[in-house]
């Protein structure tokens, strides 16, 4: 297997799995929490802020960490590392806002489909555009099934139950955000590649991000007022946490197997554990054949999108 950065491809494909379970485990906590509070909003910003909080205490034992920023102002000053790069968090907060938001009324399952959809098309895009770490990776046939395998698992997952109508609207949402976090895996790829710390470019992330749903939940708290019974388990804020490995291990390993790549082997943990906590310990209606289907269905996306094509136009 080839070898385009410090892991080996199938190491970075199966550490990128084992992260997507990690993901699939967050959506949970913070669908739960959401339904506890009755605010998605401020579940997002809880979320975001524990993993800021947990990232200041890394940073502050690791000397690589507050390295990375003096390299970063270098390549920003050098005019090598754009600006925008820096706003992955927002990306990272979009994900975070539709877990409380979306997830408790779609289910985990349905809502993860739609995620992986738009992380499978987002990362099509942006490896054929040459933005991420790794550079230009052309879309080969394999990648091509792929992707429209992933958008077939949304169809599949919402029209084949009765009232998948009335969440189509509902899965749109998803589908738009998983293509921000595949932007948000790129950005945050090029601030650990510059940086050359995975622990600088996750603290900068949940900066942002946090940032930008704390003002909102602001508004929110303004407009409908503070969440009037908190749950004490403490199960339900450990979706920061979470967060942060997640990140990290994305920074670390997309330039090894480009977004497209790194998306597909994420979104196969997420769906895997998406239907297991589904069955288990549901956010909403539960499995339905519909969503097993769906799942199936973009588990052989992730798959056919990750054979190696040998022909001229591929990587």
């Amino acid at each position: 297997m080839s070898r385009t950065g410090s892991f080996p491809v199938w190491a970075a494909l199966l550490g990128s799995g084992l992260a997507g379970v990690l993901v699939a485990l967050q959506s949970r906590i913070n669908g739960g929490l959401s339904q506890q509070l009755g605010n998605g909003y401020v579940t997002a910003a809880v979320s975001f802020s524990i993993g800021l909080v947990i990232m200041c205490i890394v940073l502050a034992v690791s000397r690589s960490g507050r390295r990375g920023f003096s390299a970063l102002n270098t390549e920003i000053r050098a005019g090598r590392l754009p600006v925008w790069t820096l706003l992955g968090g927002v990306g990272g907060a979009s994900f975070v806002l539709s877990q409380g938001l979306v997830a408790p009324l779609t289910g985990l399952a349905l809502f993860t489909v739609g995620i992986v959809a738009g992380q499978v098309l987002g990362g099509l895009v942006l490896d054929r555009a040459g933005l991420g770490p790794g550079g230009r990776i052309d879309p080969t046939p394999t990648r091509i099934v792929g992707t429209v395998l992933a958008v077939l698992a949304v169809a599949l997952s919402v029209g084949i139950d009765a009232g998948g109508s009335g969440v189509l609207w509902l899965v749109i949402f998803p589908v738009v955000v998983g293509v921000l976090v595949s932007a948000q895996s790129m950005v945050n790829g090029l601030v650990r590649a510059a940086s050359h710390s995975a622990v600088t470019s996750t603290f900068i992330n949940f900066v942002v991000g946090s940032v930008l749903l704390v003002l909102i939940a602001c508004v929110s708290v303004a407009l409908m007022g503070w969440p009037e019974v908190w749950p004490t388990s403490p199960f339900y804020y450990i979706g920061g946490f979470v967060g942060t490995i997640f990140i990290a291990v994305a920074a670390m390993l997309v330039r090894t197997a480009g977004v497209l790549l790194l998306s597909m082997s994420n979104v196969a943990g997420q769906l895997i554990a998406a239907v297991a906590f589904e069955a288990g310990a549901p956010l909403a209606g539960g499995l339905t054949q519909g969503l097993i289907a769906g799942a199936a269905v973009a588990l052989l996306a992730v798959v056919v999108a990750a054979i190696p094509w040998r022909g001229a136009a591929g990587r």
